[in-house]
């Protein structure tokens, strides 16, 4: 007999960690969009907003501010704005200095940063786990009998957040006049320039959007399980970036699907198959589109231009 109720729920696993997986990778694909390499620090904002999290909550209540609304707007903002300028000091300390120079060189200048970051937090915060208490409490059933299944008011949170998130931006990139700066960028620099459009305006502001969305998975994740440490960017990193190759890397929307089918089928493989080897089976996804589509799903050729 099939078992339903697992299956619904192993599902809704999938779309939680997809949305977290999808919202860093956008962040991996819009720098990849405008100047065509992978910032390889990104995992570690996202490490930074998880430590954030936890300390503007202890602020918060340290200051008497107990209204949990109040809190995790505040938490939100706080969080995503300093980890904006975080990815703003990436671009300007490991990418622009080597913007002109071989495509190695901003590479190994990332990677350094990424153990800078890294060794930031474990000397000033400690190298131990930290936790934080479970702030959103509560669970909602959907469903009947043998088809229900449970999603805790956080992971609706989640979803929703990860969803209305990506909605906004596709906005202000569709719609907004920087937006469309971006867009002119990333198709063509050297025209944008030609037409009064400021690379070096929009390069930074590439990494603050990507950084605040990396924020935003953090912030989330923290509130969800409640638990982080120095090195936690790594491999979260690593997956973000598969969901973004998988899904076409330069595609927002790619990006978020591609995220989605991570989650999916990593929940899937963990709940039926071993959760030991979800991670190998996680990288062994990222060969197989390497091998098979290595432009992704949405993703396009390069077309030289001469």
């Amino acid at each position: 007999m099939i078992d339903w109720a697992n299956i619904n729920q192993q599902l809704v696993n999938g779309v939680v960690l997809g949305s977290v997986y999808g919202l860093i990778a956008i962040g991996y694909t819009m720098v990849y969009g405008i100047i065509g390499m992978i910032n390889f620090a990104h995992g570690d904002v996202y490490m930074i907003s998880a430590y954030l999290t936890a300390i503007c909550i202890a602020l918060f209540a340290l200051f008497g501010i107990l209204s949990l609304p109040f809190m995790l707007i505040l938490t939100f903002v706080m969080t995503a704005v300093i980890t904006g300028l975080y990815g703003w000091a990436i671009e300007r300390i490991a990418y622009k200095p080597l913007r002109h120079s071989s495509r190695l060189a901003p590479l190994i200048s990332a990677i350094g940063v990424s153990l800078l970051l890294q060794n930031f937090v474990r000397v000033s915060q400690g190298g131990r786990t930290q936790a934080i208490p479970a702030l959103i409490e509560g669970r909602q059933q959907f469903g009947q009998g043998n088809a229900s299944f449970i999603v805790s008011n956080v992971e609706l949170m989640i979803i929703i957040t990860a969803l209305v998130s990506m909605i906004l931006l596709t906005f202000f990139i569709k719609k907004s006049s920087m937006g469309q700066a971006m867009r002119a960028t990333q198709q063509d620099m050297k025209m944008a320039s030609m037409l009064g459009i400021s690379p070096q305006k929009i390069i930074p502001l590439v990494f603050v959007l990507g950084s605040v969305m990396a924020a935003i998975a953090g912030t989330l994740v923290t509130l969800n399980y409640g638990s982080f440490d120095f090195s936690i960017g790594f491999m979260i990193g690593i997956k973000a970036f598969t969901s973004a190759v998988l899904g076409g890397i330069g595609s927002l929307p790619g990006a978020m699907l591609g995220g989605l089918i991570l989650g999916l089928a990593e929940s899937l493989f963990s709940g039926f198959v071993s959760a030991d080897y979800k991670d190998v089976f996680a990288f062994s996804m990222l060969i197989l589109v390497l091998i098979l589509k290595p432009n992704g799903l949405f993703g396009t050729k390069d077309v030289e231009k001469i």
